[in-house]
């Protein structure tokens, strides 16, 4: 175990340095929360198309919605317009972000077909027109998240990082692979040094990581200042500040177990209700409430009863004897 070392960005500390990564349709306000609540350095919001959430459309405003004024929480945007791109950041430092992060890594193909996301890695003149946007309009640091290239024959990711920093973006979070291999394959953590020798500022390790093994691995490879955590949370939202407090020293987080676990859940469900309303929410619940069924080991019987049930009564009266299977895994 290490002496716990802070990634300090002005007056925003980041401790320890875990994330977690910003995931869409999962990393919702309620999830954002209960992760953060356990200790994780900091949480991310799923990505926020710029335009869309500035000219008000259903559903982009509440993505960013974060629990403002709490520590630790940042509101990721996208675009391909700079003038949508600054408007964005500063609505979302006037309702209390701390930190503004970029998307230049999705590499879904709705995004990149909007020459949005990862496709900025192909024109990096006009993406650092689109950094120097945000960082003008806003006082509160700007980050950016991307990968290491478009393909492997566009590894561009240390000319782009080192041109970030120049262009005022304080911290870089890097995606092992290139947006052509989407999620398949391994991550390249090695890869990831690279971009670290070609910055002054901290560089975050993502991709594949999921717990305190592949962690140590990733930093160990890649030399980064922190690690960021996606799937790895998914049914276990203290992972985050689990590994943070392993690699990097801190407070441990109590997981929990038996009744509490229970009782963690069920006040995630009742989140996610009051977040969304009761129709979406039951929608929305399920992911997650499959997730926490997995980590429990819960009878593959009920867990189609939860999962299809039609009222959140009849959830939280199955729970408990869903959850009471298995023990979780300190990973």
């Amino acid at each position: 175990m290490n002496n716990i070392q802070p990634i300090r960005l002005d007056s925003v500390e980041l401790s320890p340095p875990v994330a977690l990564a910003p995931m869409a349709g999962i990393t919702d306000l309620p999830f954002r929360q209960l992760v953060r609540k356990f200790g994780a350095g900091w949480v991310v919001s799923e990505m926020i198309a710029s335009q869309e959430m500035v000219q008000a459309k259903p559903g982009f405003r509440e993505k960013a919605e974060l629990g403002f004024g709490q520590a630790g929480t940042a509101v990721q945007i996208a675009g391909r317009d700079a003038y949508w791109m600054a408007e964005a950041a500063r609505m979302v430092e006037a309702n209390g972000a701390a930190l503004i992060d970029i998307n230049m890594g999705c590499p879904a193909k709705k995004v990149t077909n909007g020459y949005s996301g990862s496709a900025l890695l192909r024109e990096p003149d006009h993406a650092l027109r689109l950094i120097e946007a945000v960082v003008a309009a806003v006082d509160v640091p700007v980050t950016l998240k991307t990968r290491l290239g478009w393909d492997h024959d566009c590894l561009n990711a240390a000319t782009v990082a080192a041109r970030a920093e120049e262009a005022g973006i304080r911290m870089v979070t890097i995606h092992g692979r290139t947006r052509q291999q989407f999620y398949k394959g391994r991550a390249d953590w090695a890869a990831i040094r690279a971009i670290r020798d070609a910055v002054t500022i901290p560089v975050i390790a993502n991709g594949d990581i999921v717990d305190t093994a592949s962690a140590s691995e990733a930093l160990r490879l890649s030399g980064a200042a922190g690690v960021m955590i996606g799937r790895g949370a998914q049914g276990r939202p203290w992972q985050p500040a689990l590994i943070g407090a392993r690699l990097f020293g801190g407070k441990m987080p109590d997981i929990p177990t038996g009744a509490d676990f229970v009782a963690m859940v069920a006040g995630h469900y009742e989140a996610i209700l009051a977040f969304y309303g009761t129709d979406l929410g039951l929608r929305v619940a399920r992911k997650h409430l499959g997730w926490y069924m997995d980590e429990a080991g819960a009878p593959a019987a009920l867990r189609r009863v939860i999962l299809t049930a039609g009222t959140p009564a009849q959830v939280f009266e199955l729970l408990p004897d869903a959850l009471a299977h298995g023990e979780r895994v300190a990973a």
